[in-house]
């Protein structure tokens, strides 16, 4: 509606301003519309400020048609505007979400090598902990920790890849395996120490490989921290007597 009352306000004045200053009152609106990040709001400001700036700007006025060329140029160069700055804004707020996340990845696996190098927390409170973090980054249904090594039918590898069955999967195309658990090994210096099993199961979940190698970072953490405790649970070693 934003374009009908700024040009119903403007149409009395339209003998003292040129169409182009018009034109460029109502890129301002397409531009305040496109901001909202929705496009269909940006789009329709479009369309809208084409359709009234036809209507009450262009002769013959009141009417829906227009005869100069130069005035045809204009309204199809404010709905091309339209479109690009609104294909630019949602541009910028996918570039900020981004961002967003980004700085949300790296905010857990700080946290996590904060928890790990202080030792405050216990071994259940820190799986816990990534469980939690590993859920939120990937989008999943489930995190557990399982120290066991059975057979799973699909791995996500250190390098962020995942296997199915033996078989290479594209976790980008197909998403994650929702017929059975997704096993991420806890390691540290090449031992192994349990693994985290994930469950997607009621949705396709599609992590990009950020998101996969962040939950990597996260399980590393975890190993880091079960091979120190491992150590200081292990008994003192005894100077044999001479």
């Amino acid at each position: 509606m934003a374009p009908l009352v700024a040009c119903a306000a403007l149409s009395p004045l339209r003998d003292n301003f040129a169409n182009t200053n018009i034109a460029l009152v109502l890129v301002l609106l397409i531009v305040a519309g496109a901001a909202t990040g929705i496009r269909a709001a940006g789009l329709v400001a479009a369309l809208s400020s084409a359709a009234w700036f036809d209507f009450f700007f262009t002769e013959p006025y009141n009417h829906f048609s227009i005869i100069d060329r130069a005035d045809i140029e204009t309204a199809v160069l404010l709905m091309l505007v339209g479109g690009a700055v609104t294909e630019i804004a949602l541009w910028g707020r996918r570039q900020q979400a981004r961002a967003s996340s980004e700085q949300g990845y790296l905010d857990g696996v700080l946290s996590t090598s904060a928890a790990v190098g202080a030792g405050r927390s216990s071994t259940d409170s820190l799986l816990d902990h990534v469980c939690e973090q590993i859920v939120g980054v990937l989008g999943i249904d489930r995190c557990r920790f399982d120290p066991g090594s059975d057979a799973i039918l699909a791995t996500l590898n250190n390098d962020g890849t995942m296997t199915y069955n033996g078989r290479p999967f594209d976790v980008g195309r197909l998403g994650l395996p929702t017929d059975s658990e997704i096993a991420l090994v806890v390691q540290s210096g090449g031992v192994v120490h349990g693994r985290f099993l994930l469950t997607a199961a009621t949705r396709i979940v599609r992590p990009t490989l950020e998101q996969l190698r962040v939950a990597i970072a996260l399980a590393n953490q975890v190993g880091a921290a079960l091979a120190t405790s491992d150590l200081d649970r292990r008994p003192p070693r005894t100077e044999p007597n001479r």
